[in-house]
């Protein structure tokens, strides 16, 4: 049946086009082509997984198999369900297939409506054989979807290390964000935007604001931090000795900046949700 078109006609539009049906491959090897019909399509405008496989009988064995109902784009934007003709009889062939004259390969047994290959005598629970069993249609969605990370990646606990100045307090930021998995940490040079205060490191993907010394970071410096990130379209996490003034904390808020304060134990404590977010989840 290969090279057989059909001229399929829009019902919307009117518009006339010539449809090759597609050809499927039968278990036996041979190509199957659904038998389409010339004429008016039907506009799809509801499908459901009932309705959108069709039967369709090999040629050359004889074996009914469900293929995917032709289906044809108009230039109107209609989605055009091309009809198949003996669709009835492709199934009903199906259900009478070796029942009648030269079938040969099955016996019907009118005791209990099985055939002698799959239900041989003193065996009750053996499987049904192939031409027996419960036809079923192939499935339209995959066996499995991924779905999305939802648990972070899991991480050694994070060792600290006692802080006994500034230099310790910003090599302890330092160990933190690599331990997020930030492993490009660096400290901002000379040359890059200064902040107003404090010791800036940045990372592919983040920068850090820190107020190393015994000045509660200012609102200042969390809109400095910020506004830096931005610009450069990396989250934006802030940490103090000190802590954070109250402006600093509340602003932070309203701008989604993680803040951490630096206890002397080396240990950074997250002070808000989107600290603790970037604690659960890394980079």
């Amino acid at each position: 049946m290969a090279g057989y078109d059909v001229l399929v006609r829009c019902p919307v539009c009117r518009h006339e086009q010539i449809y090759a049906p597609p050809a499927f491959p039968c278990a036996c090897g041979a190509p199957v082509v659904p038998p389409v019909t010339h004429g008016a399509a039907v506009a799809l405008t509801h499908r459901t997984p009932a309705d959108a496989w069709v039967t369709v009988r090999c040629a050359t064995c004889g074996r009914g198999t469900d293929w995917p109902r032709p289906e044809l784009g108009c230039a109107c934007g209609t989605v055009l369900r091309v009809p198949v003709t003996s669709e009835e009889g492709a199934e009903g062939a199906e259900r009478a297939e070796g029942a009648g004259a030269g079938g040969g390969a099955r016996e019907p047994d009118p005791g209990d409506g099985t055939c002698a290959l799959c239900a041989p005598e003193g065996d009750e629970g053996a499987a049904p054989c192939a031409s027996c069993a419960p036809k079923s249609r192939p499935s339209l969605t995959p066996p499995h979807i991924p779905l999305p990370r939802t648990a972070p990646t899991p991480r050694y606990a994070f060792r600290p290390l006692p802080v006994r100045g500034a230099r310790d307090a910003v090599a302890t930021c330092a160990r933190f964000l690599r331990w997020l998995g930030y492993e490009d940490v660096r400290e901002a040079y000379p040359a890059e935007e200064r902040p107003p205060s404090g010791t800036r490191l940045t990372a592919l993907g983040v920068l850090a604001q820190i107020e190393p010394t015994a000045r509660p970071a200012s609102l200042r410096d969390v809109e400095c931090a910020w506004l830096t990130a931005m610009t450069h379209t990396v989250t934006c996490a802030c940490f103090a000795l000190s802590g954070f003034t109250p402006a600093a904390r509340s602003r932070a808020d309203e701008l989604d900046v993680a803040l951490f304060r630096i206890e002397l134990s080396g240990t950074p404590e997250p002070l808000n949700g989107a600290a603790d977010e970037l604690t659960a989840t890394g980079a």
